[in-house]
């Protein structure tokens, strides 16, 4: 079970996302946890199992992208902003192991007043799998709730 750990943010906005996260029925199919969220950075994980893997039994490209976007994505939100993805370029540069826990990095670059920049990496262990890099639409701010659960 991974703990996720709040490095700097509101309390009320580090609950938020991380429950959010939880009940994303994506992130849940997949396997996307929050490991940790700090001003403007995020890092997500994701233990990979047989349910990733592409016809050539290597782990999916779209469950590595996914997991960038996410980073990136909640990087953003550890701001307090809403968004979404209007780009995102990834390069893959190598395959991860079977079995291996995928680490992604995601920070924000710039935040205009539209247009918000982000980065990411993607980590098997000390190797980086992957970069990314994207644009996301300012939607507005999180609307955070006292107790989410009621």
């Amino acid at each position: 079970m991974i703990e996720p750990k709040n490095m700097g943010i509101d309390e009320l906005l580090f609950h938020h996302i991380v429950e959010a996260n939880e009940q994303t029925p994506y992130y849940r199919l997949v396997g996307i946890k929050t490991r940790a969220l700090a001003p403007g950075s995020a890092e997500l994980v994701v233990e990979i199992d047989e349910r990733h893997t592409n016809p050539l039994g290597r782990v999916h490209g779209g469950l590595i992208a996914s997991l960038a976007d996410a980073a990136m994505g909640n990087a953003i939100r550890s701001l307090g902003v809403r968004g979404v993805t209007i780009d995102c370029t990834i390069s893959f540069l190598s395959a991860p192991p079977a079995g291996a826990l995928l680490v992604g990095k995601g920070r924000v670059v710039k935040a205009g007043r539209n247009v918000i920049f982000a980065e990411a990496s993607v980590y098997a262990g000390e190797d980086v799998v992957a970069c990314a890099q994207g644009s996301f639409f300012r939607t507005g701010v999180a609307e955070l709730q006292k107790n989410l659960s009621e």
